[in-house]
């Protein structure tokens, strides 16, 4: 249960007085003759009258559309909300909406401190010209271009040319392993794709051309590869240089934006992909557009001429986020690298530098410097920045702690949680509420979240299942290649017949937050009482002698449980009898005696996902003695090296145990 939720954070009055939450809700009380005194009321009336709220973003986002604003909702059976039907737009139209020729689109940085900026003018010449380029190859609206690109510019280029033109987008980072992008891309069949000769990472190149090579030759729908970084010639006329592109006056003409069907594509991202194929996930023009303007806008506050800065490579959903922070008339500040180049607090010294306004980075990262004890108030001057966000998994209370102790006390701790599945947060941040320590602070406005039991049932008081009641716009459209719907519907709808479970053990607070205790596919189910992983990992966390930790419950065939705890060290420490023992004591303190490992282990590394989840679940398989085939997936994660330890360690355990 939640606990030691103190306050820790109320907005600046004179910020939310002009913030356009505040905006938004004396717009909506004054066409509606009504009155909201508090965040929660307003967010009611956005969920009783859901349709009514998604339309009037229309209005008070002035969105480009032609047609009609009529929405149709189907739910029956596998198919889902439909929205908008007669209505057309563009996303990327959007992204260069009300901007000057001289603003600044993008600040791009390298680890080696080397930055460029862009400004609009330029990014929309960089951008016709590419889409130019595009339209020579005879590409049109439905067909795929992917990328395997790090976090540039030229990337965000190619997403705007493309989307621009209502070509799909779907891009990885070069740091996949090559399978991992056949995996997904071949799935899609793209015809184009965006290549890095090269990429950089802790201060060492890695070329990537001859894996580029490999991935083209399993992917035959590729007719063309877009080389942004090489300057070696080329081998034949299926390659162009980028530069061939921006340089060639030919392809010199005006941007253009195909109004697309609301519900027409933008762009597919896909699922992590540890343990098979990864899920194709597509997103719609219509909806990543309102979820965008109302999550960024509405939720995180972000203002014209401001710069938003979330560390992402271009394999993860927050590069299409950061993305996104062009709608709300803000400077996208894109890093390539190592977080941790040089030091730990390497990607913090940024903020100073590049007078970062919004600063958003993953959980681990905030908690890694809080490991090594860094006392960043003390070492930078941080006046530019008003947010903190985080996300990739549950941020501990003492992180929370620790940001207003030692980075800034006045700043706007913005943790969130949402998904691949709808490319923005389910819950997130409200400058109209406080930061409490531990909680998220809000549930999205138009989103009617609840939490369940595991027989569907509200959960008045404790923790239980994020449940999404309602559809939203947002939502996927569809799964490639899943032509009845059937994957989508089992991804979603399946445990709890025609309602979303999201897939998260959360439990609300007293203050209208919400407290998330990790995967609920990863809940540890301890003699009849599940038990979040969370909660193990917050006590865990308070001792600086461990670097990281993972737990899994193993079911055994008696019926019994067993619970290891793996640990990784800090440097000079060891896993010793007498830091167990405090361990226990404060598992049992803190939560309960159940909360108490059966075995702790020493482990080299804890094993993360490329986008920096750890991997509870298929260490549990592997425990289980799957096959490793179907466990886990190399080219998906971070840092393959690191599961040998629990393949190695498997065979140490008796087979009668399991």
């Amino acid at each position: 249960m939640s606990q030691d939720n103190h306050l820790l954070w109320t907005s600046n009055s004179a910020r939310l007085e002009t913030s356009a939450l505040f905006q938004f809700k004396h717009y909506v009380e004054k066409k509606y003759n009504c009155i909201f005194n508090s965040y929660e009321e307003l967010h009611s009336w956005t969920v009783t009258h859901s349709e009514t709220f998604w339309t009037l973003l229309f209005e008070f986002f002035q969105i480009s559309y032609t047609g009609t604003l009529q929405p149709v909702t189907v739910k029956e059976g596998k198919n889902r909300s439909q929205w908008y039907p007669h209505c057309s737009l563009n996303y990327a139209e959007h992204l260069f909406k009300n901007r000057s020729d001289d603003d600044v689109a993008y600040i791009g940085i390298q680890e080696s401190g080397e930055s460029r900026y862009i400004s609009f003018s330029d990014l929309k010449r960089q951008t016709a010209r590419l889409q130019n380029y595009l339209k020579s190859l005879q590409m049109k609206e439905g067909d795929r271009v992917v990328a395997y690109l790090p976090n540039v510019i030229e990337a965000s280029v190619g997403f705007l040319a493309c989307a621009s033109s209502g070509i799909i987008w779907s891009s990885c980072s070069p740091d996949f392993g090559k399978d991992s992008v056949i995996d997904r891309f071949k799935q899609i069949e793209p015809k184009i794709i965006l290549a890095c000769d090269h990429y950089c990472y802790n201060g060492k190149n890695f070329s990537r051309r001859e894996i580029v090579k490999e991935i083209v030759a399993q992917i035959p729908s590729i007719e063309k590869i877009i080389w942004i970084n090489s300057t070696e010639e080329l081998e034949s006329d299926l390659e162009i240089h980028w530069t061939s592109i921006q340089n060639n006056s030919f392809y010199n003409a005006d941007l253009t934006f195909v109004k697309t069907n609301f519900s027409s594509p933008l762009w597919i991202l896909f699922s992590s992909g540890t343990t098979g194929i990864p899920k194709a996930i597509v997103h719609s023009h219509g909806g990543m557009l309102l979820e965008h303007y109302k999550y960024l806008v509405l939720h995180n506050d972000v203002r014209q001429g401001e710069r938003f800065f979330w560390y992402s490579t271009t394999g993860w959903m927050m590069w299409n986020f950061v993305n996104a922070s062009l709608l709300a008339g803000a400077t996208a500040v894109l890093f390539d690298g190592n977080p941790a180049y040089g030091s730990t607090d390497f990607l913090w010294s940024l903020v100073d530098k590049y007078q970062i306004n919004h600063f958003g980075t993953s959980a681990p990262y905030i908690v890694a410097c809080m490991k090594v004890n860094i006392d960043l108030s003390g070492k930078y001057q941080f006046d530019s920045l008003i947010s903190i966000g985080s996300t990739g998994s549950p941020l501990p209370p003492e992180a929370f702690s620790y940001v207003y102790q030692h980075i800034k006390s006045s700043v706007w701790l913005c943790s969130m949680s949402g998904g691949t599945d709808v490319c923005t947060a389910f819950v997130g941040s409200c400058i109209w509420k406080p930061v409490y320590r531990s909680e998220i602070q809000c549930i999205g406005l138009g989103i009617d979240l609840q939490v369940w039991d595991e027989e569907g049932a509200p959960v008045k008081e404790g923790i239980g299942e994020m449940v999404i009641t309602q559809d939203i716009p947002c939502m996927p459209i569809f799964f490639w290649n899943d032509p009845d719907g059937s994957k989508y519907y089992n991804s979603y709808y399946d445990f709890f017949p025609g309602y979303w479970r999201h897939g998260d053990w959360i439990e609300r607070t007293s203050h209208g937050g919400i407290v998330i205790y990790g995967r609920s596919d990863a809940t540890l189910n301890r003699h009849g009482v599940r038990i979040g992983t969370a909660e193990i990992y917050n006590v865990i966390n308070q001792f600086n002698e461990i670097k990281d930790s993972l737990v899994v419950n193993i079911e055994l065939k008696n019926g019994d449980h067993w619970m290891p705890l793996f640990v990784q060290m800090n440097e000079g420490f060891q896993l010793t009898t007498d830091l167990i023992d405090r361990i226990k004591v404060e598992l049992k303190k803190q939560y309960s005696p159940r909360h108490v490992p059966d075995l702790f282990i020493q482990a080299p590394e804890i094993p993360y996902t490329i986008s920096g989840k750890k991997m509870e679940s298929p260490v549990k398989k592997i425990l289980m003695k799957k096959e490793l085939s179907k466990a886990y997936t190399k080219d998906a994660m971070r840092n393959p090296d690191s599961m040998k330890f629990f393949i190695e360690f498997d065979t140490k355990i008796k087979s009668e145990l399991l």
